[in-house]
């Protein structure tokens, strides 16, 4: 232990007396956010949430494991939903929601559907994060039919995506939309600044 204590502090460049409680700080129970915020992810709580790290993370996380045309990020997807359930003249809070459907892969990335239905302990960890997240927008009490409409547009604009964005699926026919979805290749720090923007002035909305 006193060898990895030394590596620590030579490589932090701290002195070997602060190492102990640099260790501490790395545990692997706890992430840091790009705000600088720590937070347990299996002990999130809405006070850990921020919007500014949700909308950061999901602009630089590529849809499908990266494994499309280019880079087209969760944060762009969830936009595209956000704008598809304002078309059909949903509420704010259901626009919100679709916007924020993905917000949990902002704390633990994201995996694609065919392994992810696999990993029953993970679920149960998203749903989990998920739930706080929603708390702290005041969307903690979307009902089962809530749900399923964000689900829905989720579902509805993943078949315009695997159309237009991955090699293999040419011949899929989309499920139409009411909107135009915006599957340009987009600077993340635009998306970053687009999600946040609409994500405030929803709450903003729902407050007022």
């Amino acid at each position: 232990m006193g060898g990895r204590l030394q590596g620590l502090a030579g490589s932090l460049r701290i002195s070997p007396a602060q190492a102990p409680q640099a260790a501490a700080s790395l545990s692997v129970s706890c992430c840091g956010a790009a705000s600088g915020k720590r937070f347990e992810p299996l002990k999130m709580t809405p006070e850990d949430v921020s919007l500014r790290d949700i909308a950061h993370a999901l602009s630089l996380l590529c849809r499908g494991g990266g494994h499309i045309k280019y880079f087209y990020t969760v944060g762009l997807h969830s936009l595209n939903c956000a704008r598809e359930a304002a078309s059909r003249g949903w509420s704010d809070r259901l626009v919100l929601a679709c916007l924020l459907h993905d917000a949990s892969e902002a704390y633990l990335s994201d995996i694609i559907r065919p392994v992810k239905v696999h990993l029953s302990n993970y679920l149960e960890i998203e749903e989990q994060i998920m739930q706080t997240i929603l708390t702290h927008f005041h969307l903690g009490d979307l009902t089962p039919e809530e749900h399923a409409l964000w689900h829905q547009i989720d579902d509805e604009m993943l078949s315009q995506e695997l159309k237009s964005l991955m090699n293999g699926e040419h011949e899929m026919v989309p499920v139409p939309l009411t909107s135009e979805p915006d599957f340009r290749e987009r600077p993340h720090e635009e998306v970053e600044e687009e999600f946040y923007q609409l994500a405030e002035s929803l709450v903003q909305k729902m407050q007022a």
